[in-house]
């Protein structure tokens, strides 16, 4: 019995033992595996082993000066781009950022921030403060001598940055600054961040904002270059202090070690507007994102408010609406609730303003009513009866529209595609150029609001032209601004 026991004893001790060594042979095949992935992830994203040190911070020196063919390759580049944003050419634009040596004295202040190279610093921050003024002064020269002054969408969208011009600097200058420091610096990608990041637009666009005596075109356009420049600027530092570029070296050690102070508290004071500037912008796009959607689902889909128009007012946390029309207690109350469940705009201070005269329908009810009673009594004088019966044909004429032309709702359409129109009438007319042959033309005769801009005056009534031709479905249309003496 006991040797029977034994052996069975000593039979499981031998399974146990394959046991073990089965899951040790897993864990060993699972952590070979792990390792062989770890490997192959390291070899695609790690870059360390393919950067020239020494090649990069040559280049990159070298890219920094402007003098000789540098500054009139500037010049010549600033006027293609003032050009293509004049005439609102998205290729002449790109072109005039292919060829811009902008992008030099920037990797210049992010690098000598890195290696604590305080003369290049200082020559990086002089080259780029004269590029900057050049730059500028280029583009005033040549807005004040264009006879085209109107604002285009390509100047439009140099004027406001947003949280996404944040984005492209930040990844532009990583790509940059990675493709820099690689062995035989790949040019495509200089170019594509050259182009993506647009450090030259803003500045013709600055250059402008003084032509036309704008000055928030001008510090919206100064804004975005600022943002474009430190995000770059930062990302190189960064890149440069991941890679371990080598420290220049000073032969006084105190002088050495006051440089670097130097160097790291200039790089601090970088950040930290740069932080700012992001955690602003970021709040500012959630809270216009939030208002755009208020204003879209809480007013512009229901068809019984008419928005004239509507502000907001950031810096004060107040949104101003302006109807047409009477708005009464129950829906100011409704929108000022719809309006907190808006995280970014929840508290912001809700002025509804109303335009308290009758409307259209409630003036054709109370002549219907004054019609009738007048009707009934045997004294109507028949002058005061024709009066009413022009008077009423007028009314129906605005509400149905004469011909087919629905006129409430073309004004209506018309006012909330053009905040700025002030009033908008609309009329068929004859007209004879031989007095023989006689014409019908169809006139639009609007004023706009003193807070419209006269450079944008042309860019939108040619838009009102092309919508009203399409929505009327006529040829030509004549378009006529009554100015206010």
């Amino acid at each position: 019995m006991e040797e029977s026991k034994f052996n069975f004893s000593e039979e499981e001790a031998k399974k146990e033992k394959t046991v073990e060594q089965s899951k040790q042979a897993i864990k060993d095949d699972a952590k070979g595996l792990f390792e062989s992935g770890k490997q192959f992830i390291k070899e695609i994203f790690d870059f360390r082993d393919d950067t020239d040190r020494d090649a990069t911070i040559i280049a990159i020196k070298n890219d920094i000066p402007l003098k000789g063919a540098t500054a009139w390759i500037l010049i010549f580049a600033i006027f293609v781009a003032s050009i293509g944003l004049n005439l609102s050419s998205t290729a002449v634009v790109i072109g005039a950022m292919l060829i811009s040596p902008l992008m030099g004295p920037i990797l210049g202040v992010g690098m000598s921030l890195a290696i604590n190279d305080i003369d290049t610093l200082k020559s990086s921050f002089i080259n780029l403060f004269v590029m900057v003024f050049l730059s500028v002064l280029t583009a005033y020269l040549y807005f004040s001598m264009s006879p085209l002054t109107e604002l285009t969408p390509e100047l439009e969208a140099r004027t406001s940055p947003n949280i996404l011009d944040v984005f492209i600097a930040i990844f532009g200058g990583l790509a940059l600054i990675v493709a820099r420091t690689k062995k035989g610096t790949i040019a495509s990608v200089i170019f594509g961040v050259a182009i993506a990041t647009a450090l030259m637009p803003p500045l013709c666009t600055a250059g402008y904002g003084l032509a036309v005596w704008n000055i928030e075109y001008f510090f919206g356009a100064m804004y975005l270059f600022t943002i474009n420049t430190v995000f770059i600027a930062l990302a190189t530092f960064v890149v440069l202090k991941v890679l371990r570029f080598p420290m220049q070296k000073y032969v006084n050690s105190k002088k050495r070690k006051r440089i670097a102070q130097l160097a790291a508290f200039a790089a601090v004071i970088a950040m930290i507007p740069a932080i700012m500037t992001f955690i602003t912008l970021l709040k500012e796009t959630g809270i216009n994102g939030d208002y755009k959607n208020f204003v879209k689902k809480e007013i512009e889909a229901n068809d019984n408010l008419w928005l004239q128009r509507n502000k907001i007012d950031i810096a004060e946390n107040k949104i101003s609406l302006f109807f047409n029309g009477e708005i009464d207690k129950a829906t100011r109350t409704d929108l000022i609730n719809e309006l907190k469940g808006y995280e970014n705009i929840k508290d912001f201070e809700l002025t509804i303003n109303a335009n308290e005269s009758r409307s259209t329908d409630e003036l054709s009810k109370s002549l219907n009513r004054a019609f009738d009673d007048l009707d009934k009594k045997d004294n109507i004088i028949s002058g005061l009866q024709k009066e009413i019966e022009n008077l009423k044909e007028e009314i129906n004429s605005i509400q149905k529209g004469k011909g087919n032309v629905n006129f409430p709702s073309l004004a209506k359409d018309a006012k909330i595609r053009f905040k700025g129109l002030e009033s908008f009438s609309y009329a068929t007319m004859l007209e004879s150029k031989d007095f023989i042959k006689i014409d019908t033309i169809n006139v639009v005769t609007i004023r706009w609001n003193g807070k419209e801009k006269n450079s944008s005056l042309v860019t939108n009534e040619k838009k009102l032209s092309d919508w009203l031709k399409q929505e009327l479905k006529l040829k030509t249309i004549l378009i006529k601004r009554v100015v206010d003496k």
